[in-house]
């Protein structure tokens, strides 16, 4: 691309604005025909997983980016958001240890998403270390 704008820029904005932690960007278009990018982040709480997932799909469909299909926000433990070439994965921090979706798509290659998030609001652990109180 010649404009320097990732292909996910619109969803990563979207989750760097609701306090979504440890977010992992994924090109997978080498790998599965179901998606071209896989973006997984982690929530602290159920209500922060929903609170997340909610945001995102209000942020887009605002940026006329309608949500294909939406899964799991009403339980609090992973939410699903199919855009169609992008799948949004926001997981309980102990729900997405226990799936490693990272572990399972190790093969593809991870976008740098830095540039996106706070460096340290963005480096909290997957195994749940703690982090300082903020309002979802």
């Amino acid at each position: 691309m010649t404009n320097n704008v990732s292909p996910i820029d619109i969803y990563l904005r979207a989750i760097a604005g609701k306090k979504a932690m440890n977010t992992v960007a994924l090109d997978v278009r080498d790998l599965t025909s179901v998606a071209d990018f896989f973006i997984i982040c982690s929530a602290r709480s159920g209500r922060q997983v929903k609170a997340v997932a909610d945001h995102v799909r209000r942020h887009l469909k605002d940026q006329g980016v309608n949500t294909l299909s939406a899964e799991g926000i009403s339980d609090g433990h992973w939410a699903l958001l199919d855009y169609g070439d992008v799948i949004i994965h926001v997981f309980y921090v102990e729900t997405r240890s226990f799936y490693d979706l990272e572990g399972l798509w190790s093969d593809a290659r991870r976008i740098d998403v830095s540039a996106y998030f706070e460096s340290d609001r963005n480096r909290e652990t997957v195994e749940g270390k703690e982090m300082e109180d903020e309002d979802v």
